[in-house]
C-alpha cells in the first residue's frame, strides 16, 4: 500500500510547530502578566521581599554559619535592612530637601542659558514657564485637596506594602533551607531536580544583580559627589543621592542623573566647569561599564544593553516606575531559568524524586544508583 504524501513539506510543518510553541508561550506569559497586574497588591510585596532576600541572603548565611539561630539571624538581618534603608532614605531626602532649591534654580538658569545662546525665538522664557507651572498647580489645588483621602489611602497602602514585604523577607530568610523540599513537593513526578536547579539559577541571578548593582551604585555616587564637591557645584550631595537612586534603573537612571549634574554645573559655574562635570560623569560611566560591571557582575547573567532597554520599556508600560525597578531583576531571573533549561537534562519519565540532602546554595545529594537495564 502506497504511503500518502504529506500535505505540507517538512520545513513548513516544522515552522508551524515552532509557531504553535511561540503562541503557547506568549499566551502563558500574557496571562501571567495579567494576573500579576490584577493581583499587584499581593505580588508587589512578594517581589520586593525576594529582592531584599537576594540582597541580604549572604548576611543571613554568615550569621547562621557562626551558630546564630535561623530565626534570630533573620530578625537581625531585617533590622539591619530597616536601619540601612531608613538611614539611606533619610540621607537622600534630607540632601534633596536642603539642596533642592539650588538645583531647581540652577536648572532654570541652565535652561535660560541654552535659550539665550542657541537663539531660541519667542517671548517665552524659563521664568514664564515656572510662573505658568505655578498657576497650573494653583488651578488644580482644589482638586488635589479634594483628593486628600485618596492620598492618605495611597500612603497607607505604601506603608502596608512595606511592612508586608519586610515580614515576607523575614520568613524567606528564615525558611530558605526548605525551598528545595518545596520545589520537589510541587514539581511533577521526576522533574523535581530540574525545578530546583531552575529556582537556584534564577535566585542566584537576582542575588548577583542586587549585590552588584548596590555596590556599583555606591561607587558611582561617591565618585560623582567627590568630583562635584571639588568643582564646587551647588547641591553636590543631592546630585550624588540622585545618582545613587538612579543607578537601580540601568542606563536610563545614569543618563538622567548625569545630565542633571552637568546642567547644574553649567548654570552655576559656567561652561568650562560644566565640561569638567561632564568629563567626571563620563569617566565614572566608563569605569562602571569597562571595569566595575565585568568584575563585580561576572558571575551573574550577562544581558545585552538592548535587552535591558526593552525590559525597562516593558516594565514601565506594565507597572510604571515600580515596573522599571523590577524589570531587570525579573529579566535576569528569566535568563537564568532559560540557561538552566538549555544546559540541563530532563530526568527519565517515572523516576521518583529523592529529597535534597543539603540546604540551598549547595548541590543536592546523590539520588541513588540508576536502574539496571533489566529494570531490577
Amino acid at each position: 500500500m502506497q504511503t500518502p504524501k504529506p500535505l505540507l513539506p517538512v520545513g513548513a510543518r516544522r515552522l508551524a510547530a515552532w509557531c504553535g510553541v511561540v503562541l503557547l508561550v506568549t499566551g502563558v506569559a500574557a496571562v501571567a502578566i495579567w494576573l500579576c497586574v490584577a493581583l499587584k497588591t499581593a505580588v508587589t510585596p512578594v517581589l520586593l521581599a525576594l529582592l531584599g532576600t537576594a540582597l541580604l541572603g549572604p548576611v543571613h548565611r554568615r550569621l547562621t554559619k557562626h551558630g546564630v539561630n535561623r530565626s534570630v539571624a533573620a530578625g537581625l538581618t531585617c533590622v539591619l535592612l530597616v536601619a540601612v534603608v531608613g538611614g539611606a532614605g533619610y540621607i537622600v531626602v534630607t540632601a534633596l530637601i536642603d539642596t533642592g532649591d539650588q538645583i531647581v534654580q540652577s536648572l532654570k538658569d541652565a535652561g535660560q542659558w541654552v535659550a539665550d545662546h542657541f537663539g531660541v525665538e519667542g517671548n517665552t522664557n524659563v521664568d514664564d514657564l515656572a510662573t505658568n507651572a505655578k498657576k497650573l498647580v494653583e488651578k488644580f489645588g482644589a482638586s488635589a485637596a479634594g483628593g486628600l483621602l485618596t492620598g492618605i489611602s495611597l500612603v497607607g497602602s505604601l506603608i502596608a506594602t512595606s511592612v508586608l514585604a519586610l515580614l515576607l523577607t523575614f520568613f524567606f530568610l528564615r525558611d530558605a533551607d526548605r525551598a528545595a523540599h518545596l520545589a520537589h513537593s510541587i514539581a511533577p513526578r521526576g522533574a523535581g531536580d530540574l525545578v530546583e536547579a531552575m529556582g537556584r539559577r534564577a535566585f542566584e541571578a537576582v542575588e548577583g544583580f542586587m549585590r552588584g548593582t548596590t555596590f556599583i551604585a555606591l561607587i558611582d555616587a561617591v565618585c560623582i559627589t567627590v568630583g562635584l564637591l571639588i568643582l564646587r557645584v551647588p547641591g553636590a550631595v543631592g546630585l550624588g543621592a540622585l545618582v545613587l537612586v538612579g543607578a537601580y534603573i540601568p542606563y536610563l537612571g545614569a543618563f538622567i542623573s548625569g545630565a542633571v549634574a552637568v546642567l547644574v554645573a553649567l548654570a552655576d559655574r559656567g561652561f568650562v566647569i560644566a565640561l569638567w562635570a561632564l568629563g567626571i560623569v563620563l569617566a565614572v560611566q566608563v569605569l562602571e561599564g569597562h571595569i566595575l560591571q565585568p568584575v563585580i557582575q561576572s558571575r551573574t547573567v550577562q544581558m545585552h544593553p538592548a535587552t535591558i532597554m526593552i525590559a525597562l520599556t516593558a516594565g514601565a508600560s506594565v507597572a510604571g516606575l515600580l515596573g522599571m525597578l523590577l524589570a531587570v531583576p525579573v529579566c535576569a531571573a528569566a535568563f537564568g531559568v532559560l540557561g538552566e533549561l538549555r544546559e540541563g537534562r530532563l530526568p527519565p519519565t517515572g523516576t521518583p524524586d529523592a529529597p535534597p540532602s543539603g540546604p540551598p546554595g549547595e548541590p543536592p545529594g546523590p539520588q541513588g544508583a540508576p536502574p539496571s537495564p533489566s529494570g531490577v
